[in-house]
């Protein structure tokens, strides 16, 4: 991986292209991550600072330096080793500035959270100058709704949940003029399931597959919860979300008592409107208890399908292991790493029956 190094006013200061390990991942739902393990020198502090950032022409994300670590060792050398997340983690910086009610569409809302909390704030010391939003034209965002209201929450924790219970990515990325974009975007279905787009297939039958890891685990899963909004006692609101019977039933309880009726301006939400808030919250509170069904696997990207050529994160593929099991999936984090074995690329894969909730 050649990666240029940015200051802190996105001009480029560097390239770090010699090291002894580096790992940089991309994820679909959440903000990414990187290490980088290299021989410490004289002068690579003058261009690995906190809060410069580093691009890779391998992917589209851009990561923020956050964390430097110097270990002197005087058998072995001195090493440095660098770790950061990608730009999605500045939404960690903001929360939602009082209590915000969002309806209708979901592509608006979210727009309007940013806007409210990074883009145009009413305090101007909130805003960040160069953040804009990218409205996506795709019906699979388009087409969403959104019934919901957040109190002080974190800004990253709400656009997260919101995202990966409807099983939609964000991301924010770096454009020609310096500016950090914020779009939301549905993977390309590439699964048996559809004939528009061409197959993409991981399976060792087609030699494609170098190792595999699957894993089953029902132990967090949840498959209804009890909601209870406002009021005190007998006249505290409740509503269902989930079900099942039987040992098939899972139980959960969610306290959503931040959720009020009173939305300010003397407008008061009907019984109707309020357990629909209710709802969603409880919806976002199943989809953080599911089961587990994960399938990771190093994957040869030089015969048959190349990443950033043939498939993205976010794509919706087939998969296969050698002991029968087999299902589509949709990729939701691509781990590309090098040191002196080589390179590997490193999909993570969650069932689409995971993914309903």
């Amino acid at each position: 991986m050649d990666v240029t190094v940015l200051n802190t006013n996105l001009d480029a200061v560097s390239i770090v292209d010699v090291y002894e390990s580096f790992i940089w991942t991309d994820r679909y739902y959440e903000y990414g991550d990187f290490e980088l393990f290299t021989s410490m020198t004289e002068t690579i502090l003058s261009y690995i600072r906190q809060d410069y950032y580093l691009q890779n022409r391998e992917s589209e994300h851009v990561m923020i330096i956050e964390k430097i670590r110097i270990a002197s060792d005087s058998e072995n050398g001195n090493h440095i080793t660098v770790t950061g997340r990608s730009l999605e983690s500045i939404l960690d910086r903001r929360i939602v500035w009082g209590q915000k009610t969002i309806t209708g569409n979901l592509q608006n809302g979210i727009r309007t959270l940013l806007n409210e909390n990074v883009i145009s704030p009413a305090d101007s010391t909130r805003r960040i100058s160069n953040f804009i939003f990218e409205a996506s034209t795709d019906p699979a965002i388009t087409s969403l709704k959104i019934d919901a209201q957040y109190t002080g929450d974190n800004l990253y924790d709400v656009i997260n949940k919101i995202c990966s219970e409807r099983s939609i990515g964000f991301k924010v990325t770096l454009n020609n003029n310096k500016q950090f974009v914020f779009k939301l975007y549905a993977g390309t279905d590439r699964s048996y399931d559809q004939s528009a787009n061409p197959y993409v297939v991981f399976s060792p039958k087609f030699e494609n597959i170098i190792n595999s890891n699957y894993v089953e685990s029902k132990s967090a899963l949840k498959t209804v919860t009890l909601v209870g909004g406002e009021g005190e006692g007998s006249a505290r609101k409740y509503t269902t979300v989930g079900g099942g019977s039987g040992l098939n039933r899972r139980e959960l309880f969610t306290d959503a008592r931040d959720i009020s009726s009173d939305v300010g301006d003397g407008v008061v939400l009907s019984d109707a409107e309020y357990t629909a808030q209710l709802q969603q919250r409880g919806k976002e509170k199943l989809a953080e208890n599911t089961d587990v069904t994960s399938f990771e696997g190093q994957v040869e990207t030089t015969v048959m399908f190349r990443y950033g050529e043939d498939f993205f994160n976010g794509d919706v593929v087939q998969i296969a292991n050698e002991y029968g099991h087999e299902t589509k999936a949709r990729i939701v984090e691509i781990v590309m790493s090098e040191d002196k074995d080589g390179n590997s690329v490193y999909p993570t894969f969650k069932t689409i029956e995971q993914e309903a909730v």
